[in-house]
């Protein structure tokens, strides 16, 4: 039997054991399936051991088993959404407005970032995102800072299933396995199936469509299985338009046509329309009875495009919710007169820069008389491949294998300016690519030693390469650049022909696109880690009740040196139906290049006042200057202790307790407010300016995560009935045992324990009779917070949201064998998060029912998103 890539165990055991799995959200019963429920919930598990034997049920780590079958039918165009309605630990927020973190979102599992979580494609690890996480506040949340994988470019019905091993393993995978390891095995079965959803919000907008495909062919040569798939998402609006825009439709009609998205608000609070369409591929040649030669990849391009915050073009005023007037104030810009005539050459009362005071002027109010909204396109592409031989020889199977992966991110924006330049501006920029370049190469072997134990000792050894390379590339000229209003204009009055007086100066204007600014020639290049590890692993049954194991895993890298790992863990059969398991480990995650390089500038907003925001590089002398350090990896210590409980042939329950302790956590500072003096010391600043503000990457702080998960699982069949039931629940409690207050801030604490809610409950059952098929699915959210957005006060958040019930429900029926067609509604009762409450540092304006920005509820989405209920339809053909 072949060795998985490094799991040793084979997809098609995999697959054939996971198509009936007992997953922690049952899945989807399809009436097409006559084995659906008839297969006990022994299924193989291929990580976290390099046995080949091990199940659900009798492997000493936790690992859900999720199958392709619960995958596919979630109404969801992306897999992040598909994991966040399946999984209680997996935490992702919606991310409105929030730069390029729109367009990857950063997911946390048990409480952690998403580059503490190591994603693999059949045993292999999977790519970074380019993406580096700088964009602050709650969108980001978890995982601001980090530099994870973009599992949204895998296309759900590629899967054959995803396993979802819940504690660390660093010491068998390397860097980044601290919160646990999602595997996803890929389809290797035989024949066609399509898929075809459409469907949209309540609210009628976001219309969504899929079409996807796949094809598989098996022979005795081996196999090749391909699928296709393509999305359409729409724009979504939940919020309302801002103060100042109605009040500018109220006092000049006959321009209101002209604010952006008229009659819609002037800038978006939902979700942003996208595009995408994905491909994967996975083939195997067998070379003897013995050995193959595998290929598989993965190829996605998507499209977004993103409203960001609106710039009033005049000043008014609003009241608040409590009496208060406020003001609504302009963008500068628009307040400042642009002239256009230089001094005469050569006339010393007029000297040679300055301008004269005439008429010959310019406004951006011309350019934009409504005011603008930036649009932000954000193009992603993802290319990844294995190309590997792996056997077996007896006791002794081996897998060699090597990796080329890219991921690139293009950004552009449109219907915005550069205001240093004036009447020049470009109003469409281009601002560079980020790319991530990584090339893997693995060797695994293991040996079965038979020692005249219960089992075989497995022995497991081997070594991986691994470079991995952040590129920035520079943006056009304007997009970064300093034009010739970056400084004050020097004015001068004509008072008699040729004679010229001093008369004051303009205001200086920011530099860079308004919105976002490019990659300056001087921040872009290459940057680059090397690193090898090896790795030897233990595992057997020393008596039939109990099993042990043990691995151990050195790693160097060219940037920061050595690290050492291991990891024990045992399962132990008090009786038939009961065992007890546990485990001990630590583990680390290394710096990425990305995190030790990004340079980039973002505009962003307090109370709709625009300021400039800089992420610099450890080494850069402008985070220098602020306190900035080589960064050091993150070290983790986790244990594990818990349960199986098999009552009945057709119940199972696993009860697991977890804690991990995170050492030197990476993450953004707490920003850094540029002062004139600092300015003048460190002349770099100029594109953030004075009032803006400077982070960078730190190992700033502690935290100690402990929770549990519960996972029951129960098929009966009543009569011509097949019922199915499952209950997961998860409850994490992260806690910061240790910071440095000059670099984290006291909301940011608050977030890191409270953001993601510490409850969470998926109920599932499902029921199957005849042709027909019904799923509930009952969601649970706790209470959660976002101090990082809507303030705290003495170290408490200044709004608790309450926790929420979400319902699911998918009614289908199966024709002509071949065909299923399925309506359903997702958040059946239209829950939203609660809306925002008005507190010392939140404003609400009766005029328009929101905040200045036009925010109705959190902008983060919270842990369900604010999109409200959505319906669907869905029509799947397999042969």
């Amino acid at each position: 039997m072949s060795a998985m890539p490094a799991l040793a165990a084979t997809n098609d055991q995999a697959n054939t054991a996971i198509a009936a799995a007992a997953v922690p959200a049952i899945a989807q019963t399809d009436p097409a399936d006559p084995s659906a429920g008839d297969v006990p919930p022994n299924d193989i598990v291929v990580i976290g051991t390099r046995r080949t034997d091990r199940t659900l049920t009798n492997s000493p780590s936790p690992v859900d088993v999720i199958s392709s079958a619960e995958l596919t039918s979630q109404p969801a165009t992306n897999m992040i959404d598909a994991l966040k309605n399946i999984v209680p630990s997996f935490y992702v927020g919606q991310n409105t407005i929030s730069d390029a973190s729109t367009f990857v979102r950063s997911p946390s599992l048990r409480g952690l970032s998403g580059d503490q979580v190591l994603v693999m494609l059949n045993g292999k690890r999977y790519n970074r995102s380019a993406l580096v996480q700088v964009y602050g506040g709650s969108d980001t949340g978890l995982g601001r800072g980090a530099q994870g994988p973009d599992i949204s470019a895998i296309p759900s019905l590629a899967i054959g299933s995803l396993q979802v091993l819940r504690e660390g393993a660093t010491a068998q995978y390397g860097s980044d396995a601290i919160a646990g390891v999602l595997n996803y095995g890929l389809r290797e079965d035989q024949g066609i199936e399509l898929v075809g959803r459409a469907g949209q919000y309540y609210a009628g907008d976001g219309e969504s469509y899929q079409i996807a495909g796949n094809v598989g062919f098996k022979r005795d040569f081996g196999f090749i299985n391909l699928t296709g798939e393509y999305t359409d998402d729409g724009q979504t609006s939940r919020g309302v338009t801002r103060p100042s825009a109605a009040n500018f439709a109220n006092n000049f009609p006959a321009l209101a046509s002209q604010l952006p998205n008229y009659p819609l608000p002037v800038q978006i609070w939902g979700s942003s329309p996208s595009k995408a369409y994905k491909g994967v591929v996975n083939a195997a040649l067998n070379v003897t009875d013995s050995s193959k030669i595998y290929f598989f990849g993965n190829y996605a391009n998507r499209e977004g495009n993103q409203s960001f915050n609106y710039r009033a073009s005049v000043s008014s005023t609003a009241v608040d919710s409590n009496g208060v007037v406020r003001n609504q104030g302009a963008n500068g810009a628009f307040n400042n007169t642009f002239f256009l005539t230089a001094c005469p050459a050569g006339n010393a009362t007029c000297p040679a820069g300055g301008f004269v005071r005439d008429t010959n002027t310019f406004r951006f109010g011309q350019l934009y008389p409504a005011g603008f909204t930036p649009r932000f396109v954000g193009k992603t592409e993802e290319l990844y491949g294995v190309l590997g031989y792996k056997g077996t020889a007896g006791k002794f199977s081996y897998d060699v294998s090597g990796t080329l992966a890219r991921n690139t991110m293009s950004l552009s924006m449109y219907d915005s300016a550069n205001f240093s330049y004036g009447p020049q501006t470009q109003t469409r920029f281009e601002f560079g690519d980020l790319i991530q370049n990584e090339m893997n190469f693995n060797a695994d072997f293991t040996y079965a030693a038979d020692l005249g134990l219960a089992s075989p000792l497995t022995i497991s050894a081997g070594g991986e390469f691994r470079k991995e390379t952040y590129e920035q590339t520079a943006g056009d000229a304007q997009s970064y650049g300093a034009g010739p209003y970056a400084v004050a204009q020097q004015l001068y009055t004509q008072t008699a022909p040729g004679v010229y007086a001093f008369s004051g100066t303009s205001a200086a204007q920011g530099v860079g696109a308004s919105g976002y600014a490019g990659t300056s020639p001087s921040t872009a290049g290459k940057f680059s880690q090397e690193n090898f590890g090896a790795y030897v692993g233990l595992e057997t049954d020393i008596t039939e009740a109990f099993t042990v194991g043990a691995a151990g895993r050195y790693e160097h890298y060219n940037t920061f040196g050595d690290a050492w790992v291991g990891k024990v863990n045992a399962l132990y059969k008090l009786v038939d139906a009961l065992s007890v398991r546990g485990s001990f480990g630590t583990g680390f995650h290394a710096p990425s290049p990305g995190q030790a390089n990004v340079s980039i500038v973002t505009t962003s907003f307090n109370n709709g006042v625009a300021f400039q925001s800089g992420t610099y590089p450890t080494n850069n002398a402008v985070a220098q200057y602020y306190g900035a350090t080589t960064l050091s990896p993150e070290k983790s210590t986790n244990y594990g202790l818990g349960f199986v409980l098999e009552p009945l042939r057709a119940m199972t329950i696993t009860v697991d307790a977890y804690q991990i302790n995170l050492r030197d956590r990476i993450g953004l500072t707490s920003p850094f407010i540029v002062s004139a003096a600092d300015l003048a010391a460190q002349p770099a600043l100029l594109p953030v300016g004075v009032g803006g503000q400077v982070q960078y990457f730190t190992n700033g702080f502690r935290t100690r995560t402990r929770g549990v998960d519960v996972v029951a699982t129960y098929r009966a069949r009543v009569s011509e009935a097949q019922l199915n039931f499952s209950l997961a629940y998860n409850y994490n409690k992260t806690k910061v045992t240790g910071s440095d207050a000059r670099v984290v801030s006291v909301a940011q604490l608050i977030d890191a324990e409270n953001l993601a809610p510490k409850h969470r409950i998926v109920f599932n059952s499902g029921l199957t009779l005849g042709d027909f098929g019904f799923t509930v699915r009952e969601n649970y959210y706790s209470s959660w917070t976002s101090a990082q957005d809507y303030g705290q006060t003495n170290g408490v958040a200044n709004q608790t949201f309450r926790g929420k019930f979400v319902t699911d429900l998918e009614l289908n029926y199966t024709f002509a064998k071949h065909f299923t067609l399925a309506i359903g509604a997702q958040n059946f009762l239209d829950e939203k998060p609660d809306r925002l409450k008005a507190t010392s540092t939140v404003q609400l304006y009766p005029l328009t029912g929101g905040t200045s920005d036009g925010q109705v509820y959190a902008r983060n989405g919270g842990p369900f998103g604010f999109n409200g209920g959505f319906y669907y339809t869905r029509l799947r053909v397999k042969y």
